[in-house]
């Protein structure tokens, strides 16, 4: 700031210029430009009695000679219509500029419209509704003080977290206590608080915890995948306050500070045994404290809320976000993967291929560079269950799952009447039919290896044994080779028929002409 007393009073006791300017830490253009205005005004040193600080500054300054023809901004308005969502400064003063050309009055430059503005600002107090409008802004955080319940069993206290969101504009509060701070009750605490306000505001700025901000920078903070996911889904904007830089959130850190006296330690001598006995007791202390009348304004945040933000506030979308969990996992050679021992099958191109795979309560999905590749419902029960897709095989293994039961009893019949029998029985022998397909495509690999007509008498054999025949009485033959031995017997049987079998004539049956 121009110290312009100091300037005079140098300049009456003959000091040069250069000097001045070095003594008052300014530049000699300003001080040649004070003593050129101060030659203009006729004032010199000493100065008139009653002459302040401030009137010399007023004296001196840019505002003392903008013409009088100029036209003064109405501020009052100005700060009116920076409330209303899309309006800036920008905008005002073009149309300022067309006010005071209709009415042929000269207008004030943009950096003297904006000067006075902020003069307005700062003396009004006006500053956070220009930087907050309605709708636009929501800051969130844990709470520093925790609040214990009771184990209702064993009599153990346990420490729950408390959650806290606080609109910006009209610093109406949503409180909840959590378990844990972990990623779940934060995304939790997310859904619920949008459900309590009714809608969401463009912007979300919480701090730089790890389940909000992966890594935390001065210029482009990494979001947590899930938290933003979850942004997308509510169409909201996450802005994370800057390191060590409380005032980037002011409303939440305030509220916090008092959301910790009027709810937390309002409710220290209470004992709760359950975290929804106590989340029943802040949501009626909540109440009472966002109905509270404001000190120095008007109205309660509830009031302002209902009658400035909840109107500005973004719709909810049709369904509440589901959470979601990501994992990184490898294609295996069976164009499977492993996701919490159960196994989803992805195209087969993608074999030995890193991919992101997106874990939610019903839903498997599989993405590639960000792509999603597929998807499959989440398996539940025991491990090891398989959920294959056909499209996802290569050619030669999609004709092994092309099968029904039509087929593989026609396949039989083919074969011969002993394998069409086995195959029904087979089949017939599981409550679900689909169960015996496993069977029957393992007797389709016995014909491949020990060719049909060995396993049409494996099937003979066996059905001499049992109406009821299995793949593994068919394999156990054909491994020890019980069906060459019946086909030996039987050949030898019919020989020795032929050769030694006596034939009787019709006089043996006493039909020899009597």
């Amino acid at each position: 700031m121009t110290n312009y007393r100091e300037i005079l009073r140098l300049h009456s006791k003959g000091i040069s210029q250069r000097s001045i300017a070095a003594s008052c830490a300014c530049s000699r253009n300003t001080v040649a430009k004070v003593l050129n205005r101060a030659q203009e005004l006729d004032v010199a040193w000493p100065l008139q009695e009653g002459m302040s600080d401030a009137k010399l500054r007023k004296l001196f300054s840019s505002e003392a000679r903008i013409p009088s023809l100029r036209k003064r901004p109405d501020c009052e308005h100005i700060h009116r219509e920076m409330a209303k969502r899309g309006v800036t400064l920008s905008l005002l003063w073009n149309e300022y500029c067309e006010n005071c050309r209709e009415s042929k009055e000269i207008p004030l430059m943009y950096s003297q419209f904006c000067y006075h503005y902020q003069q307005y600002a700062t003396t009004t107090k006006a500053t956070m509704h220009v930087h907050r409008k309605p709708g636009e802004q929501l800051e969130v955080d844990w709470a520093g003080q925790i609040a214990p319940i009771v184990d209702s069993e064993t009599g153990e206290i346990i420490n729950t977290y408390v959650f806290v969101g606080v609109l910006s504009s009209s610093q109406y509060a949503y409180v909840e206590a959590f378990l844990s701070q972990n990623q779940e009750c934060w995304i939790a605490a997310h859904g619920n608080m949008y459900k309590f306000f009714g809608g969401v505001t463009r912007i979300l700025v919480p701090d730089n915890l790890k389940t909000g901000v992966e890594k935390a920078t001065w210029y482009s903070p990494e979001i947590n995948k899930t938290y933003q996911e979850m942004a997308e889904h509510y169409g909201t904007a996450v802005i994370p306050a800057r390191v060590r830089k409380p005032k980037d959130k002011p409303n939440a850190e305030g509220s916090v500070k008092i959301i910790s006296t009027w709810i937390i330690a309002a409710l220290r001598n209470q004992r709760f045994f359950s975290l929804a006995e106590l989340n029943e007791a802040i949501r009626e202390k909540l109440a009472v404290f966002n109905s509270k009348p404001f000190q120095k304004k008007e109205g309660s945040r509830l009031s302002i809320f209902l009658e400035e933000e909840k109107p500005m506030l973004l719709p909810l979308p049709a369904a509440p976000y589901e959470l979601a969990t990501w994992k990184i996992a490898t294609v295996q050679f069976n164009y499977h993967i492993s996701v919490d021992k159960m196994h989803y099958s992805v195209p087969y191109e993608y074999i030995k291929h890193k991919v992101d795979v997106r874990v939610t309560r019903n839903v498997i999905e599989v993405f590639f560079n960000n792509l999603r590749i597929c998807s499959h419902p989440r398996l539940y029960g025991r491990s090891g269950q398989y959920s294959t897709v056909t499209d996802h095989m290569p050619e030669d293994h999609k004709k092994y799952t092309q099968w029904n039961a039509a087929r593989f009893i026609s396949w039989g019949e083919s074969v011969g009447p002993n394998t069409a029998i086995t195959v029904r029985a087979i089949l017939s022998s599981y409550k679900v039919e689909q169960q015996g397909y496993k069977s029957c495509m393992a007797l389709l690999k016995l014909a491949d290896k020990y060719s049909f007509p060995r396993l049409e008498a494996a099937c003979a054999k066996a059905l001499s044994y049992t109406p009821r025949p299995g793949y593994k009485n068919i394999k156990t033959i054909l491994t020890t080779g019980q069906d060459k031995v019946a086909v030996a017997e039987t050949k030898r049987v019919k020989d020795n028929s032929a050769t030694y079998g006596l034939t009787r004539g019709a006089s043996y049956y006493g039909r020899d002409g009597k």
